[in-house]
C-alpha cells in the first residue's frame, strides 16, 4: 500500500503488493479472521439504501466488495486498490460470480479526484489497510475526495502486538482505540464510536499466529499454487470458525479495532 521501505530480514519486499496477492491470495480466502471482520463490517455499516454507492477503500482482492454486491444487488459497489494484482484478482472474482462490482487501481497516498462514472459514495469501508502505511491519516484523508458529505464509513485495523507475519507483510503499526480515533479525527471525519472487538477468540487467533513465528511465513511461501490452506491451518480454521461467532463486538481487551465515522455534512472534498 506504500512505496516506503519497511525494515525486514526477509528477501521479499513486504510492500510488493503484487507479490503479496500472488503468494498469499488463496491462503487469505476463507481465513476465519477475514470472515469475522466481514460480518462485523456488515453489522456496523447497516443496510445501504437501494441505489446508493458503496466504496471499498483498499479493496485488496475484492472479497468484501464482491460479497457486499452479492448481498445487496440493488447498490453500486466499487473498490479502489493500490495493487494491480489485487485489482486483476478482484475483477476476475466479480466476473466469475456474475456481480456488478467494479474496481480501479488508485494510489491513495497521492491526491485523487473522483473518476468519471461512479458518484461520490454514501457508504464506505476500509478494512485492514491503514496499518500498511506510515501515514494512515494521509490515506484516509485523500479518500474523502471519493465520498459524499454525510458518508458513513466503517474502518477496521489490527490492535495488539505484531507477529512475524505482520512484519513480513508490511504492518507499519498496530492501533489502540485512541490512536484510531485520532487518525480519523485528524483526517476530518466525525467519529461516532470506536470498538475493541474480537475478545477472546480474535486475541487467541493472533497469539496462535505469533507462536508460529516465521514458520508460518515459510509454510505460506511453500504453499502449492491454488491451495487455500497451509500445514496445521485446517484444524485451526475449524476451531476459530466456531470461536469467532462467540467473540464480543466491544470489550476493553479486544485486539481487533473497528470504528464508525462519517464525513461531515458540510465537508468539501
Amino acid at each position: 500500500m506504500t512505496q516506503q521501505p519497511v525494515v525486514d530480514n526477509s528477501p521479499q519486499d513486504p510492500n510488493d503488493w503484487d507479490h503479496h496477492w500472488d503468494a498469499y491470495g488463496e491462503a487469505a480466502e476463507g481465513n476465519p479472521a477475514n470472515v469475522y471482520r466481514r460480518q462485523l463490517m456488515l453489522r456496523l455499516l447497516g443496510r445501504p439504501a437501494a441505489g446508493s454507492t458503496v466504496l471499498d477503500i483498499g479493496s485488496g482482492q475484492g472479497e468484501f466488495a464482491v460479497h457486499l454486491q452479492r448481498t445487496y444487488p440493488d447498490v453500486a459497489v466499487w473498490g479502489v486498490e493500490y495493487s494491480a494484482e489485487g485489482v486483476a484478482r478482484s475483477q476476475a472474482v466479480a466476473a466469475k460470480e456474475g456481480v456488478a462490482a467494479k474496481f480501479r487501481q488508485v494510489d491513495l497516498l497521492q491526491p485523487v479526484d473522483l473518476p468519471d462514472g461512479p458518484p461520490p459514495a454514501a457508504y464506505a469501508v476500509c478494512s485492514e489497510v491503514l496499518e500498511h502505511v506510515d501515514d494512515p491519516t494521509l490515506l484516509i484523508r485523500n479518500a474523502r475526495a471519493l465520498l459524499a458529505p454525510g458518508c458513513r464509513v466503517v474502518i477496521t485495523v489490527p490492535g495488539g502486538p505484531r507477529s512475524a507475519f505482520d512484519h513480513h507483510i508490511g504492518h507499519f503499526q498496530h492501533f489502540t482505540a485512541a490512536k484510531l480515533h485520532g487518525v480519523l479525527t485528524d483526517a476530518g471525519y466525525t467519529v461516532e464510536r470506536v470498538l475493541r472487538t474480537g475478545f477472546p477468540f480474535f486475541n487467541l487467533y493472533k497469539l496462535a499466529v505469533i507462536a508460529r513465528g516465521r514458520k508460518l511465513i515459510e509454510d505460506v511461501e511453500r504453499r502449492e499454487p491454488g491451495s487455500r490452506t497451509v500445514p496445521g491451518e485446517r484444524a485451526m480454521k475449524a476451531f476459530f470458525d466456531f470461536g469467532f461467532r462467540h467473540s464480543m463486538d466491544n470489550f476493553p481487551l479486544g485486539w481487533q479495532m473497528a470504528a464508525v465515522a462519517t464525513v461531515p455534512p458540510d465537508a468539501a472534498s
